[in-house]
């Protein structure tokens, strides 16, 4: 069966992997980008797959940008969602304890926590009965793994993603609606940096594994790539 798919920060790294495996997989998929214009492999694939895949603008820290993709939504596919993923995401670079940045405080739970939770809130109407939500979340965001100072603005907002999907989890329970936060592992993009181990097209095929197996009863969970519940 086909499903309809919306990917955010796709023009790059897990979200592009995201939208290739999900055609792959026969899905109709929605990409969003800041700059779609300069979202060049994005605007390739839409090329090859005529129909089946559209890329609209989206600023995930802006709600008016998340009030204009509500909009033109229905106008790219009429049928609702049935599952968004939210990946979009930035991490401030070199932070040092004494000269941690407000604005990079301010820019991370903006695009990290925020954004995930007001964008849910701005397509709510549009997620189909049954649709799953899955926040890309970060084992930096776990206060149970921390075990040294480092990367503070992005393991807050991480922090925070995870309390964002536990109220949409029960925000949209009635509707039979699933929010998960999943971990991809330290994958190797322009963020996770050339030493990480997992490649991106592992950790997206197993994270959509995952999702496949969760069901309603785990919404508001935190999962591991390859499904292994972890601890907040």
């Amino acid at each position: 069966m086909t499903r309809h798919c919306l990917v955010t920060g796709a023009n790059r790294g897990l979200g592009l992997e995201f939208v290739r495996q999900l055609l792959a997989r026969g899905d109709r998929v929605v990409a969003t980008a800041r700059r779609p214009a300069q979202a060049h492999d994005l605007n390739r694939l839409s090329g090859e797959h005529p129909g089946r895949l559209h890329v609209l603008p989206l600023d995930v820290a802006d709600p008016r940008s998340h009030a204009e993709l509500a909009r033109e939504l229905p106008l790219a596919d009429e049928h609702g969602l049935d599952l968004l993923v939210h990946n979009a995401g930035v991490m401030a670079s070199g932070e040092r304890f004494g000269t941690v940045a407000a604005r990079d405080l301010d820019s991370a739970f903006r695009t990290n926590a925020a954004g995930p939770f007001l964008l849910t809130q701005a397509l709510a109407a549009r997620l189909a009965p049954g649709a799953k939500v899955a926040a890309i979340g970060s084992s930096l965001g776990a206060m149970s793994a921390t075990a040294r100072f480092g990367t503070p603005s992005y393991a807050i907002s991480k922090a925070a993603l995870n309390m964002a999907v536990v109220q949409l989890a029960h925000a949209l329970r009635e509707r039979g609606i699933a929010v998960y936060a999943l971990n991809p592992g330290w994958v190797r993009t322009a963020m996770g940096g050339e030493r990480a181990p997992l490649l991106p097209q592992d950790s997206v095929a197993a994270m959509l594994r995952t999702l496949d197996r969760l069901a309603l009863s785990d919404s508001g969970g935190f999962f591991q790539y390859d499904g292994e519940r972890l601890g907040w």
